[in-house]
């Protein structure tokens, strides 16, 4: 893919030609045509002024925590709401609103430090408010689903829109968004304010203390590569049973610490992941009869296999 290296009457916000592997916690990725990070309603305004201009696909970008950016890069605009970060607790109404970009294990411990109940499953999800409402995140047996009040959502002339849940349309590790392109721009959670506040820390705590024991934070990943299929059939369970622990292509391995995460051991490639990724759907298909569905959100081009 050619990327053009001139900007017509861009705005300063929009740069040409960023490379997206800093911007992904897979460390891997190609460049983005366009690439704009906003912090602030405002700036979001003035963005998409821009891009109603243009006749170029948009792609939306949190964190980069749950995504694999193809090799060849993405065509068009890449607008990332990593920046747009603030947020505020409500006592009376008993609710936290934060923005996209802020990380959502940061509200979870500030509702903990208040002695608020309801997000102390979300301190170990490695991404922000935005994505994890995408994705309907969980952990725990709890999800985003589950304290969701509302969110402002911009469409694609940046108009905002209220939502609601049950307009999320929320199922296991999913929701509406991930099939009509829209940014969240906010987010209102309901919460249990008044309670214990060492009781909310401890639990707080635990499940973070969990989530380190178990899953394996000292090299690039995207978090949880596949969906459960059923409660009773953990992905990574299934994929350990075939003595998949280890196995590399390239620079990608499925983890010797938790078979459900697909690491960069330093140079993978992004076509290094997706043919693990592919390769293990295989072998667990062929095995257990049972089609794993990748939680990764993969963006760009991918060879057919």
């Amino acid at each position: 893919m050619t990327l053009s290296l001139i900007i017509p009457s861009a705005s300063p916000k929009i740069k040409a030609n960023v490379s997206l592997a800093e911007l992904t916690s897979y460390r891997i990725g190609g460049q983005a045509q366009w690439y704009a990070s906003v912090r602030s309603q405002e700036e979001l305004e003035e963005v998409f002024q821009w891009y109603a201009k243009q006749s170029l696909p948009l792609t939306f970008l949190g964190a980069g925590s749950n995504l694999l950016v193809s090799d060849e890069g993405l065509p068009g605009l890449v607008l990332s709401s990593r920046h747009l970060r603030y947020y505020n607790f409500d006592p009376i109404q008993g609710e936290v609103t934060a923005s996209a970009g802020e990380p959502i294990a940061r509200i979870a411990w500030q509702a903990a430090k208040l002695g608020w109940s309801g997000l102390e499953w979300a301190v170990g999800i490695p991404g922000t408010v935005g994505g994890a409402v995408v994705m309907n995140a969980g952990a725990h047996q709890k999800s985003i689903a589950n304290v969701l009040a509302s969110a402002k959502v911009a469409t694609l002339n940046g108009s905002l829109e209220t939502f609601s849940p049950e307009d999320f349309q929320f199922s296991y590790r999913s929701s509406i968004l991930q099939q009509e392109p829209r940014m969240v721009v906010e987010a209102t959670f309901k919460l249990q304010p008044g309670l214990d506040r060492v009781t909310v820390m401890e639990t707080t705590n635990k499940n973070l203390q969990q989530r380190k024991n178990s899953q394996p934070y000292d090299r690039p990943s995207c978090g949880s590569v596949f969906r459960n299929p059923s409660p009773q059939a953990a992905a990574g369970w299934l994929i350990e049973q075939m003595g998949l622990k280890g196995y590399q292509i390239g620079e990608a391995q499925v983890s010797l610490r938790h078979a459900n995460f697909i690491i960069n051991r330093g140079k993978a490639r992004a076509e290094d992941v997706f043919r693990l990724i592919c390769y293990v759907q295989e072998q667990v298909r062929n095995y257990w009869s049972i089609s794993l569905e990748p939680e990764v959100k993969m963006l760009g081009e991918f060879p057919v296999l």
